[in-house]
């Protein structure tokens, strides 16, 4: 069985479904409606979103100086 969310309202002898209203189908039928114009398929585990996912904080990459540029020459008598 699965889980689709309508998202148009349909109704039939003995049955309607409302816009919002979870229905449990067999896989192939429910793959049929899933057509993201008349229902789409709810999934039972939650979805991994990259908010819910702990980050590192970014950091700014250090500039090299560059070879020769703003260095004093130690001068030798």
């Amino acid at each position: 069985m699965a889980r689709i969310r309508m998202l148009t309202g349909v109704s039939g002898p003995g049955f309607v479904w409302r816009p919002g209203e979870i229905v449990d189908l067999p896989g192939p039928e429910a793959s049929v409606w899933a057509d993201g114009v008349r229902a789409e398929l709810v999934r039972d585990e939650p979805v991994e979103t990259p908010e819910a996912v702990a980050a590192k904080p970014e950091r700014a990459a250090r500039k090299k100086a560059a070879a020769g540029r703003n260095r004093r020459e130690t001068r030798t008598a």
